[in-house]
């Protein structure tokens, strides 16, 4: 119970700084507040930031993945294995779907009045309930918060889009679209509250791509005005929260190992070990501009679809530093081989995702992403894995920063 709410107080803290170092947007006048025109923003707007109120709903987003990140470590920790794999992704994809209809909408149409702000108060109320039902996913496959949280949280969406329909006329289909689309989505999750419990995991698999696919009919018919700058920066925002929420994961499970053992040479290598691997991961992300003012549909899509194995990697490593905490301090009774796998695969499905999204940014595929990841698969048949991931990242970060600036040489 103290490490749970150690956890949440350093929760509630973690959102907090990126307040000081991003440039906040230009607040609207008091008079304008109560009600404005909800029209498309201008995608080539200046100085375009994430505003306050898009920092506070971030902050609800850290405690729903940390309660997805900490489920997914008690069931490996308790040897369920890859059996905690399906409920993880299935909840992630809730909570990052969620995030991404909430980013691209404010990115197209942020009015910031009254209205919009009690809009987004509602998905918050969502996504809380939707954090709350994590754990009985996990546990006893009870689907029903984490659908009833789901469901208020696109049906406040849904909201926002009608009121873009009407006072929007110039995009007025493609929001109807978004607005028709998600509830038909909508239908589905609130039918799996009828369906017997063993269905519900598998009538995911079948709603998820439904959901993919309904932003691209929408936008076939008019491309919503999102910013470029704006939607880099809240993705970038978002890596770091969930970077931040692997080293709150490791920071508590060394805590509470050291709390109930001695330091041993294992623990202190895992203690070593995790910051560097997670300010590594920090640095490739941001090695490379994802700002662009491409507004190519397949391309805005493969980007922002392609950041979800990004965000669920990076929590999932938290977990698995978490898992190699407990096999250090032999609090779990999982396999050398099992614990080590905890961590090298996450790790390994962030370079390879973070490689593909990074293709639209540099010239040709960079190797040496792939090649560290299967280094860092095979160095789980090793002792001191952890200490041979942080290695291998090392070299790969000085390589990548060594080719930036020799490729920065020769444009100069």
């Amino acid at each position: 119970m103290q490490l749970f709410i150690a956890r949440r107080r350093i929760l509630t803290r973690l959102a907090t700084p990126a307040a000081f170092y991003l440039p906040m947007s230009t607040p609207v006048p008091s008079r304008h507040l109560w009600h404005r025109k909800m029209v498309s923003r201008d995608p080539t707007e200046p100085h375009r930031a994430a505003t306050p109120l898009e920092l506070l709903y971030d902050l609800i987003f850290v405690v729903a993945i940390a309660q997805a990140a900490s489920s997914l470590h008690h069931a490996l920790a308790h040897g369920e294995g890859w059996h905690a794999l399906q409920p993880f992704l299935q909840v992630f994809f809730g909570i990052w779907w969620a995030w991404m209809g909430f980013t691209w909408f404010a990115s197209a149409y942020d009015t910031d009045d009254v209205p919009y702000r009690l809009k987004v108060l509602l998905q918050m109320f969502g996504l809380l309930l939707l954090a709350a039902g994590v754990p009985k996913a996990f546990q006893q496959q009870n689907w029903t918060y984490a659908i009833i949280g789901y469901s208020i949280m696109r049906l406040g969406l849904v909201a926002q889009w009608l009121r873009a329909a009407r006072s929007d006329p110039v995009n007025a289909r493609t929001a109807a679209r978004y607005a028709a689309g998600i509830m038909v989505c909508q239908l589905i999750w609130i039918s799996m509250l009828f369906m017997p419990p063993a269905w519900v995991p598998w009538v995911w698999w079948f709603a998820i791509p439904l959901e993919l696919l309904m932003p691209v009919w929408a936008e076939s018919s008019g491309n919503s005005q999102w910013h470029p700058h704006h939607i880099s920066e809240r993705y970038g925002l978002m890596t770091i929260i969930v970077i931040g929420e692997s080293v709150l994961a490791a920071t508590l499970a060394i805590q509470a190992a050291l709390d109930a053992t001695h330091l041993s040479p294992s623990l202190i290598a895992v203690c070593i070990s995790a910051p560097i691997i997670l300010f590594a991961m920090w640095w490739l992300y941001f090695l490379e501009p994802f700002v662009s003012d491409e507004r190519t549909s397949w391309r805005a899509f493969a980007w922002g679809y392609g950041h979800f194995f990004v965000f669920a990697s990076a929590a999932a490593t938290g977990t698995g530093l978490a898992v190699s905490v407990d096999h250090a301090a032999h609090t779990t009774h999982l396999p050398q081989l099992s614990a080590h796998l905890a961590l090298s695969i996450p790790v390994a499905a962030y370079l390879c995702s973070l490689m593909i999204n990074h293709l639209r940014c540099v010239r040709g595929l960079r190797w040496g992403y792939l090649l560290a990841g299967a280094c860092c698969i095979a160095a789980s048949w090793l002792p001191l894995t952890p200490v041979w991931i942080a290695v291998i990242l090392s070299i790969l970060t000085a390589r990548e920063v060594a080719l930036d600036h020799r490729s920065s040489l020769h444009v100069s």
